[in-house]
């Protein structure tokens, strides 16, 4: 038998969990940091889920004949033309911030490491999902590589894209995901190099999450302390935006 759970049943399993947690009711500053929705809501998953807990993966008959891309299609820039146009051998994918040895890595670098192959369900906070196969190198490997600080806390994902307003998108995530097994550096879908429309060269696979945290066009990762100088400070582009959860787990 599977268990199947969702944000309902693990805010509720949570909360029956605290309802004996008197010393920690009593502390008006823990309440109001735990029980904030977001903060609330990974404390939850976290708590009720193993920290390399897996996302569901599913088999190949059940790979989706379209993967519907989410966000950006195609950044049109002059910049990512010219990288296009070159069959991105210009490309290369900075690593900064809190590391021990800043890298810059060529596709074909990232295309020589080992990599991982899933086949799992993106779920669009638009409301529709379709199952993919893709293959990339475990961010893990590039964050061993670049022998990461242990004063990190979060990685910025700094994307080729610029949204609507000007602004360059971005967005970040904890180490908890950044070294999760599925948590991959994707360069393929469904067998194929990435389309544009997909977010090629290269793209975040962060599969506990919901499809706006899987940044696409990846230019840049680095590594902070802190995510209150960043943007608007709240950690992505739609979180400064449009007020979405920074945690944003299924």
């Amino acid at each position: 038998m599977s268990l199947v759970l969702n944000r309902r049943t693990l805010l509720l399993g949570a909360a029956a969990t605290l309802s004996g947690c008197d010393r920690l009711a009593r502390n008006e500053q823990a309440r109001e940091l735990l029980f904030s929705a977001e903060n609330f809501h990974k404390w939850a998953q976290r708590s009720l889920m193993a920290r390399d807990a897996m996302a569901r993966e599913f088999r190949p008959d059940q790979i989706s004949p379209f993967f519907r891309p989410n966000g950006t299609a195609n950044p049109n820039t002059p910049e990512y033309r010219a990288l296009w146009r070159s069959g991105f051998a210009d490309w290369r994918l900075k690593l900064s911030g809190l590391v021990g040895r800043p890298l810059s890595l060529s596709l074909a670098q990232l295309h020589s490491l080992p990599h991982r192959e899933q086949i799992t369900r993106h779920d669009c906070v638009e409301g529709w999902s379709a199952i993919g196969k893709w293959r990339g190198v475990p961010l893990s490997l590039v964050l061993d590589a670049a022998r990461m600080s242990d004063k990190a806390r979060y990685l910025v994902f700094k994307c080729a894209d610029l949204m609507g307003d000007g602004r360059p998108y971005y967005e970040s995530i904890d180490m908890v995901d950044a070294f999760h097994p599925q948590t991959i550096l994707a360069f393929a879908l469904n067998d194929e190099p990435l389309r544009v429309a997909n977010g090629a060269p290269l793209r975040l696979r962060v599969e506990r999450q919901l499809g706006y945290k899987h940044a696409k066009y990846l230019m840049e990762i680095e590594a902070v302390d802190t995510l209150s100088g960043i943007g608007g400070g709240k950690g992505g582009y739609w979180e400064d935006r449009a007020n979405y959860d920074w945690y944003a787990g299924i």
